[in-house]
């Protein structure tokens, strides 16, 4: 296993873009567990470019995005922000990844001047401790024989070098064969601590929100994912809503359903908590998820 010094640097260094024009940024790009630049990576990055071209006082309040091509991670990706819209409260920007000449990625995002008002909120589900569960290096090599590759332990532990990612029960690929509920928690944070920039934290759990939100979709069928060769698939839209301030270096409860399944594709709805109850973000991904043809 290729284990980085600092894995949590390295991510923050993909996040960190080159401006190569006024509204043109530049990201690299690297390899992901599946021969295409992994989605968290696009919409975190477009994200970054979008708030680049923000006054520092408006936070992003929303982004809608669209994967439209699997992108090559052996080569850099430019993003192109378009500048929608400054109005007193909000601003509007729009941002288009292209690799190869060809888009890849499209993004709408919000900002918006703080501003108070009504509140109210659902209510944060019950989960277990973050603490009293297995990391990622724990848990993993208990399913090695659940997978068809035997490099794909490491690949995963690797992966989740930078985040500290912690499911409360088994994950879809734990319980191959088996039908349960449509419904998955898992706790994250950063393996490290973060500026206190809010962009840095709203891009880095947009990051992380593409890495199991399509977990509920396989639990409600027995399916392991692509690791173990049951499904294909790839993420289709995703959206975000950040609702109240947050920090991703701190416990956050992914607290994630899917509510339906047909022609092809799986949704899958979530909502974002801090440790102490707050709901910081909502969000929602559909996604290809297609049983292979024998």
């Amino acid at each position: 296993m290729n284990e980085s010094p600092d894995p949590l640097l390295d991510l923050l260094h993909l996040l960190d873009l080159d401006q190569i024009e006024r509204d043109i940024f530049r990201g690299e790009s690297r390899s992901a567990l599946v021969p295409r630049v992994f989605g968290g990576q696009v919409a975190a990055q477009a994200l970054v470019a979008a708030g680049r071209t923000v006054p520092a006082d408006r936070g992003a309040h929303s982004l809608h995005s669209y994967f439209l091509r699997a992108g090559d991670p052996g080569a850099p990706i430019v993003y192109t922000v378009d500048r929608i819209r400054d109005g007193r409260s909000f601003t509007t920007r729009r941002v288009v990844a292209v690799q190869h000449g060809q888009p890849i990625f499209h993004l709408s995002a919000s900002f918006q001047t703080h501003e108070e008002g009504m509140e109210h909120q659902a209510p944060m589900p019950a989960a277990p401790d973050p603490e009293t569960l297995p990391t990622a290096a724990e848990m993993l090599p208990r399913y090695a024989d659940r997978f068809s590759d035997p490099r794909v332990v490491d690949r995963l532990i690797e992966a989740r070098q930078a985040v500290d990612l912690r499911y409360a029960d088994a994950p879809p690929f734990g319980t191959v064969g088996e039908q349960r509920e449509p419904r998955s928690q898992v706790w994250f944070r950063t393996n490290g601590k973060l500026a206190d920039d809010p962009l840095l934290h709203v891009c880095m759990a947009t990051y992380v929100s593409d890495m199991t939100l399509l977990d509920s979709v396989l639990l409600a069928h027995g399916r392991g994912g692509w690791a173990v060769g049951d499904v294909v698939g790839a993420s289709l839209d995703h959206a975000m809503w950040f609702h109240r301030p947050f920090r991703a270096d701190e416990w956050l409860l992914y607290d994630q359903e899917s509510p339906s399944a047909s022609g092809g594709r799986g949704l899958g709805q979530a909502r974002i908590y801090t440790a102490d109850g707050s709901l910081a973000i909502t969000v929602i991904q559909e996604g290809v998820v297609r049983i292979p043809r024998g």
